[in-house]
């Protein structure tokens, strides 16, 4: 009787810890996750190179070229958009250059989110880069889909 007892005790306490442990983790994931995802919003906006008095956003990322195999990545890459997914780079992609001219746009793939970059042009100095994404919208025929466009800097 005593055991019976000791063991349906023992696994409603066990079912109770399980559950507060749950519950304890499924917070403090989402506390991370979302505490992550602010910083993440927050670094990509932010303005980090100067270059010939202008600030420009300029993120350092390993990344390689995707899907375009005769495609080379240079060191800065003007990102327009950037996708979870293959298919959605590769038809932006393909209108930048059927509708807008951009015969040396190409897609990178890398960062810690393991993200598709459409790269609108890759240039081997910062200089040019940046004068692109001086006047990017006025170059550019398709609505860009990042809130403001950016360099990555291939590392």
């Amino acid at each position: 009787m005593v055991g019976s007892l000791l063991l349906t005790s023992c696994h409603s306490s066990e079912k109770n810890y399980r559950e507060a442990y749950d519950k304890a983790m499924e917070r403090r994931q989402t506390g991370i996750a979302a505490e992550t995802y602010a910083k993440i919003a927050a670094e990509r906006q932010r303005y980090t190179h100067l270059v010939n008095g202008d600030s420009v956003r300029m993120v350092y990322m390993n990344a390689n070229v995707a899907i375009d195999t005769t495609a080379t990545a240079h060191e800065y890459n003007v990102v327009v958009a950037s996708f979870s997914q293959r298919i959605n780079a590769k038809s932006y992609r393909d209108r930048l250059r059927d509708e807008c001219g951009f015969q040396g746009s190409y897609i990178l793939y890398g960062g810690p989110e393991k993200q598709y970059f459409v790269v609108l042009q890759g240039y081997d100095n910062i200089t040019d880069a940046a004068y692109l994404l001086q006047d990017i919208h006025g170059k550019v025929c398709l609505k860009i889909l990042e809130p403001l466009p950016w360099i990555l800097r291939k590392i």
